[in-house]
């Protein structure tokens, strides 16, 4: 199975897509029509990718030799750029796929309208205060009995609204720090040549990302055009990883929410924090992540690990699709989007449950395993999942509580990979490492510009100044200690006097009064203050 995800031309485009976008290819040579208006649509996407339109030119030409546009297959021209009336538009659902292509699927969670606007409102301010919200709301602090837990965290798992979906994965990835970070690297690689090994193997696998969506149902739209564009430039930036058909899902996800640059980016940070190694050469890290997730089965669902187990079934014959992929072949799309969400945010901990919560629920009682006796019946068991497992209330709810904590999936790759060391060796792959979610990114690599303190300045409280010291007199005198309070008041002599140090800084967020950390009082509790000025006063000798 690891085989079909390396550098070959099978791969990734398997399956029910992969069928219909043979019948497309086959059909699209007929169609003189469609050919005309990508023709046009390659002579307004010129200007903006003169290098992709040169590679994809071969490919438009051989469309241009097929019968008189009466012949002209209808699929294969809906959502073209050159589309001007409103049929395709009834024919296309709210994520772009034409109506039918994705099989039955279960009813929408759909968000009521008020609440939709509700949670826009809540993430523009969130995005324009984007640092403010990380470095103090991420996770738990001081405050954490009014904030139980991270906020951004809450709200990625209840989905981001569809009209910020885009901006707020290039927030939480750190594809916007990456883009501010590298301006014009993205143009000069578009302009390059690029290596001709991989733009062959990445010009046949264009057709075979999501031929449904309006975006790639056309060969030589604008959408594989970008696609093209996209991958190629991750060729020439990381030329020793090269291209991985595994990594053609993923950006035509990211180019359905943004344009190609910042695209480009989002795909780099997936490749490098989020999942780093998986489209190297020999997916050392995706083999090291199988044997981790079977370990982490056998706390979720005994029953499962014990029937893989039985039938000796490798867990890369069922799980190399679903993670190098992060999904997007594998779930319907709304439950794709909000996986999407929360693995931006929380990192591969969210892929790891996904994969826990199908198991379980497919192999997860002897009932469900009455019909899997044998290594075939239980890989087209996982091959072909029930729908109701997949649905998206269902399956984010099943994330969630799902019972395995952080902490045992932080610590288990730690327990396999010195199992690999002592019975594989050394990894041969030096990958950078993992970083589990948003936060961590955005402390690997923070925000240029000031601090967040800087921009949004802390109450400080300090102690007041301690007073002058009166005038010696002719004889020194021992300081009287003061009854019933156990406090020393000192006195002067002809010593110098002791240096009183500074109250150490509290620093109480923005916009936090100091009546809120004493609710019930004005000013801080009387013994606050006093009691550390004489703790640091010494006793004389």
């Amino acid at each position: 199975m690891s085989a079909a995800y390396g550098r070959g031309v099978g791969g990734v485009g398997g399956g029910r897509e992969a069928e219909a976008a043979e019948v497309a290819e086959v059909a699209a040579g007929a169609r003189a029509a469609g050919a005309a208006g990508m023709a046009k649509s390659s002579g307004e996407n010129g200007p903006r990718a003169p290098a992709a339109a040169g590679s994809l030119s071969g490919t438009r030409e051989s469309l241009a030799q097929g019968p008189d546009a009466a012949a002209a297959d209808e699929l294969s021209s809906l959502g073209s750029d050159s589309e001007a009336n409103g049929f395709a538009e009834r024919r296309i659902d709210k994520f772009g796929f034409i109506v039918g292509s994705q099989g039955v699927e279960g009813a929408l969670e759909e968000v009521p309208l008020e609440v939709l606007r509700q949670r826009e409102s809540k993430w523009l301010d969130m995005l324009n205060n984007w640092d403010k919200w990380m470095a103090k709301k991420h996770k738990k602090l001081f405050f954490s009995r009014f904030l139980p837990g991270s906020e951004i965290r809450l709200r990625c798992q209840k989905g981001i609204p569809p009209s910020l979906r885009g901006r707020a994965w290039q927030y939480l990835s750190g594809g916007k720090v990456k883009l501010q970070q590298n301006p014009g690297k993205f143009d000069e690689l578009d302009m390059s040549p690029g290596d001709p090994k991989w733009l062959d193997v990445i010009e046949r696998d264009l057709h075979r990302q999501f031929p449904f969506h309006e975006m790639f149902v056309s060969r030589g739209g604008h959408g594989q055009q970008d696609l093209f564009r996209v991958l190629k430039a991750y060729t020439l930036y990381r030329p020793e990883e090269g291209y991985c058909q595994a990594q053609a899902p993923i950006a035509a996800v990211l180019l359905m929410h943004m344009p190609a640059e910042q695209a480009f980016w989002c795909l780099v940070q997936i490749c490098e924090k989020y999942l780093p190694g998986y489209y190297s050469e020999k997916l050392e890290a995706i083999q090291l992540d199988g044997e981790i997730l079977f370990s982490l089965l056998q706390k979720v669902s005994p029953v499962a690990h014990k029937h893989l187990s039985r039938q000796k079934i490798d867990p890369l014959l069922y799980m190399t699709e679903w993670f190098m992929c992060a999904f997007a072949r594998t779930l319907p799309w709304s439950s794709v989007l909000r996986v999407w969400d929360m693995f931006f945010c929380e990192g591969v901990k969210i892929i790891f449950r996904v994969g826990l919560v199908l198991l379980k629920h497919a192999l997860g009682s002897p009932e469900k395993l009455k019909a899997c006796q044998g290594q075939y019946e239980t890989i087209e068991r996982l091959r072909s999942l029930s729908p109701k497992i997949m649905q998206e209330a269902f399956l984010v709810q099943e994330i969630v509580e799902l019972p395995v904590t952080e902490r045992q999936i932080e610590r288990e790759p730690l327990i396999q990979l010195r199992r690999w060391q002592e019975t594989r060796g050394e990894l041969q792959c030096r990958s950078p490492p993992r970083l589990h979610g948003a936060k961590a990114i955005l402390d690997a690599d923070p925000v240029p510009g000031p601090p967040c303190s800087l921009r949004h300045p802390s109450v400080c409280l300090r102690t007041p100044p301690s007073p002058a010291p009166k005038p010696s007199p002719s004889h020194p005198r021992r300081p009287r200690r003061s009854s019933g309070s156990g406090q020393r008041r000192v006195g002067s002599w002809t010593s110098p006097q002791p240096q009183i140090k500074p109250l150490r800084e509290m620093h109480v967020p923005h916009r936090m009064h100091p009546q809120r950390i004493w609710p019930h009082r004005s000013q801080p509790p009387r013994t606050w203050l006093p009691r550390i000025q004489h703790i640091t006063a010494p006793r004389r000798a």
